[in-house]
């Protein structure tokens, strides 16, 4: 029993330090090579539409709390954190542009995040980076924490509060306090669970389950696949 324990200790190590980032290379760059074609598509239309940019670049918490900037597809006005609800999106958000609600609801405004990866400031798995408004919404034991792994474009917080905007539209007062009360306490103990439970298998499924609930976006599935998975 010792000798498993100490061999799973090692594996686990060596997953999350070494052979996780292998695997994160090299997905990113077979996904930007499949990808580009459809990458070159949705350039050409931003330009041409909504305020004729391609790239929102953003300041975003990551690797040991330390900032870097995310990559995304433009969707909202290039004034949007100055704009109404700030760093929250609610339903038919009025920030939103109309092609913008399109890349969203398919979540193809992440893809570029791709890149972020292949740069090595992000996994394909791990906590959704956050802007500073929302990171220090966190409990004070979340933050110190949540980021001793990369940030990730998916993760058990993004597949759970994949309709995000749903719960944050439909909050009675301040959204910002129910976003503080509410969201951010859960997604940081799922976003913990995440780290005692990393493995190739764990990162493998919520690749499969992120592609579900995009389809399927009213499934629970996350709950039977992760039975140990912290409960709402």
């Amino acid at each position: 029993m010792e000798r498993t324990g100490f061999k799973n200790v090692i594996l686990f190590y060596m997953y999350k330090h070494f052979f996780k980032r292998i695997i994160d290379f090299s997905l990113a760059l077979i996904s930007l090579v499949i990808l580009s074609p459809l990458f070159l598509i949705i350039m050409i239309i931003l330009l041409l539409t909504g305020e004729h940019y391609v790239f929102y670049f953003q300041d975003r918490y990551g690797y040991k709390n330390k900032k870097f900037k995310i990559w995304k597809f433009a969707t909202m006005l290039k004034n949007s954190p100055n704009l109404g609800t700030g760093s929250l999106t609610i339903r038919h958000d009025p920030r939103v542009l109309p092609f913008g609600n399109f890349l969203r609801k398919t979540k193809i405004n992440e893809l570029p995040q791709i890149i972020n990866v292949l740069i090595g400031n992000m996994s394909i798995v791990g906590p959704r980076p956050q802007v500073e408004s929302d990171f220090l919404k966190f409990p004070k034991q979340i933050q110190k924490t949540i980021y001793n792994v990369h940030p990730g474009i998916t993760g058990p917080g993004s597949i759970i509060y994949r309709d995000e905007e749903k719960y944050i539209s439909e909050a009675k007062g301040d959204k910002h306090e129910f976003y503080k009360q509410y969201i951010a306490p859960y997604k940081g103990e799922l976003e913990i669970w995440y780290q005692k439970n990393i493995s190739f298998y764990t990162d493998l499924k919520l690749v499969i389950l992120t592609a579900w609930v995009i389809v399927f976006p009213k499934s629970n599935l996350v709950y039977k696949w992760f039975k140990d998975l912290p409960k709402p």
